[in-house]
């Protein structure tokens, strides 16, 4: 039977990186995105390239619990034990505490926080049982160092890196490992229009190779945190 990966956001960037890697070594692989076009279009591409793979999507926006919720259902309704939770669906608002506008907080930690709380808290039972699974919680830079336009964000992702280190003591005993991924600029759509060349960010599939590597371990070790920045340093 072939493995399932759940990797939420995935239709771009690093969450489509890590959903290239894996389906090529022989995952099945559910996800989520909020456009419909855009996952029908990953699917074809996946299954194209990956011979015997599956991919099954549910259009889903996660900073809404409903919403959330619906996904692990779908996910549930699969009937395959889970083997790999990235949890990689966020959002980026850049502004300061003192002046970003309202909500901003409460967007990020919907997006950034709670649902990853809510969905990792619904597919942990399975994990468990089954005495086996990795959860790669994608933080960020900003999660240990903060900076002045960070704002909510930085607290979004500081929560986060709290969330997973809670999790790994929660969980080792269980046979379930927890790996907290922070990355620093990578070229994805959240740079488009910027002047910068593209050597002073790093390839998403940096990011997605770091993750299978650090999956591929025996199951008696775990990578708890992955730090990546580009070669020449932060932006």
């Amino acid at each position: 039977m072939r493995k399932l990966a759940v990797i939420t956001g995935g239709t771009k960037g690093i969450g489509r990186a890590i959903i290239e890697k894996f389906s090529s070594a022989g995952f099945d692989i559910a996800t989520c995105s909020r456009n419909d076009a855009d996952l029908a279009a990953l699917k074809n591409s996946v299954e194209d390239k990956s011979k015997g793979a599956k991919l099954h999507f549910l259009k889903a926006d996660l900073s809404d619990r409903e919403q959330v919720n619906k996904f692990l259902e779908f996910v549930k309704g699969l009937a395959v034990p889970v083997d790999l939770l990235v949890n990689n669906s966020g959002v980026f608002l850049p502004g300061q505490i003192s002046t970003e506008p309202e909500g901003n907080l409460e967007t990020m930690l919907n997006t950034n926080v709670l649902s990853i709380y809510h969905l990792t808290r619904g597919l942990l039972p399975g994990m468990v049982k089954e005495k086996r699974g990795h959860i790669f919680n994608m933080c960020s830079i900003a999660s240990f160092m903060a900076y002045k336009n960070g704002g909510s964000y930085a607290i979004s992702k500081f929560a986060l890196l709290g969330f997973s280190k809670c999790l790994r003591e929660e969980v080792k005993e269980h046979g379930v490992r927890v790996t907290a991924i922070m990355p620093g600029a990578t070229l994805t759509d959240s740079w488009s229009g910027t002047d910068l060349p593209p050597d002073r960010f790093m390839p998403p599939e940096d990011v997605a190779n770091m993750v299978f590597a650090t999956y591929s371990l025996s199951q008696r070790s775990v990578v708890e945190d992955i730090v990546l920045r580009p070669q020449l340093g932060d932006l």
